[in-house]
């Protein structure tokens, strides 16, 4: 049995060492391993021990191509749904890192890059540790500030990934309950950011996030964050429900 393991590890550290390769293909090949590797139980503390985890990360920090960030991105996905994983990829940085995606590209590609980061992020948080899901609220606040910005200023259209994903009814069920005041604060921003896409209107209301947005406006303890609730009435499908409250 020591031999088998043995063996295996050494499979692992193989393919784990493709991912620096600077052989593209190689190192394509080997992040689609590490990612089927990582949807296994089995094998996630592994990986990170191994050094798994580390190159997964460099690899979102340079590579330029848009397979291996969307893989690596799963990857990390996978890794953060083993509770002792979770910890050390807000630590180093993953968790920032999948959160600031955004900000890389406008291109219709990198919107599948960062798919792979929300589901990452989104794993998360379903951790109940309150550090954890303190950083993950903070990425999302910043991935909806980026998101937003790039539909007014018209080089994005359509729902929120955060629609998609899931997202948004894990931020209404945790806006006002959050354990602390600085998630909660990043929680309000969040949704604040999303109502501004008149596109997301339909879910806000179907979600009850209308409702947290009337609260957001007149309990915030932040001034800021009360005058961006109140921005929304500006977008049609919003107008009526919110300014009978106001």
């Amino acid at each position: 049995m020591l031999d088998i393991i043995n063996h295996l590890r050494i499979g692992l550290q193989k393919i784990l060492a493709l991912l620096t390769s600077e052989d593209l293909d190689a190192q394509i090949n080997a992040v689609k391993v590490v990612a089927n590797l990582a949807a296994e139980d089995i094998n996630q503390e592994k990986i990170v021990e191994e050094g798994g985890l580390d190159a997964l990360i460099l690899l979102l920090r340079s590579s330029k191509n848009v397979t291996i960030l969307r893989v690596a991105s799963g990857a990390i996905a996978n890794l953060a749904m083993n509770e002792l994983n979770q910890g050390l990829i807000i630590s180093k940085g993953g968790g920032q890192l999948l959160a600031n995606m955004a900000s890389k590209t406008d291109d219709p590609q990198t919107l599948r890059i960062e798919e792979g980061g929300i589901k990452a992020l989104l794993g998360m948080v379903r951790s109940g540790n309150s550090d954890v899901i303190a950083q993950i609220a903070r990425g999302l606040a910043n991935f909806a500030k980026c998101e937003s910005r790039g539909i007014i200023q018209g080089h994005r259209k359509g729902q929120s990934l955060f629609i998609e994903d899931g997202v948004l009814p894990w931020l209404i069920s945790n806006c006002n309950t959050a354990a602390s005041a600085s998630t909660r604060r990043h929680i309000e921003l969040a949704l604040c950011h999303l109502a501004q896409n008149e596109n997301n209107a339909w879910d806000f209301k179907s979600s009850g996030g209308v409702r947290e947005l009337k609260r957001i406006a007149a309990e915030s303890t932040r001034e800021d964050i009360r005058n961006l609730a109140k921005k929304t009435p500006k977008l049609t499908l919003f107008q009526s429900e919110i300014h009978a409250e106001l």
